[in-house]
């Protein structure tokens, strides 16, 4: 996965539509909400990491003061930040996105893939 960028901020809810994202809290807490506006609420803390499918909207509602979360990108996906509802053109570029060809925290024989698609 190749490297994001350190969350402090975005607080707002948004999504990547052409990437998969992998979060991973590094110092501090935080509750994020997952899934968009109407989501649920996720109390995460230095060494919980997230996998996030493209198209997956997220925001953090509150944070620690030392809070620092690092996101990554599966090799080749340049992510987007979307802020609007989705429309036709965002579900195209999130249906489009492939798999990932390892899981983040357990490499190629990990059991992202496997979970992945069985939840579907």
């Amino acid at each position: 996965m190749a490297a994001g960028m350190a969350e402090r901020r975005l607080p707002v809810h948004h999504f990547h539509s052409t990437a998969h994202e992998a979060l991973a809290c590094v110092t501090g807490s935080a509750t994020l909400r997952l899934g968009g506006p109407d989501g649920l609420d996720a109390r995460i803390e230095a060494g919980d990491l997230l996998v996030l499918p493209a198209g997956t909207g997220h925001r953090r509602v509150e944070a620690s003061a030392d809070f620092l979360l690092v996101g990554a990108y599966p090799e080749g996906q340049d992510w987007d930040v979307r802020r609007e509802a989705a429309d036709a053109a965002d579900e195209a570029r999130i249906a489009a996105v492939p798999m990932p060809t390892a899981d983040p925290a357990y490499g190629a024989g990990g059991p992202l893939a496997h979970l992945w698609r069985t939840a579907k």
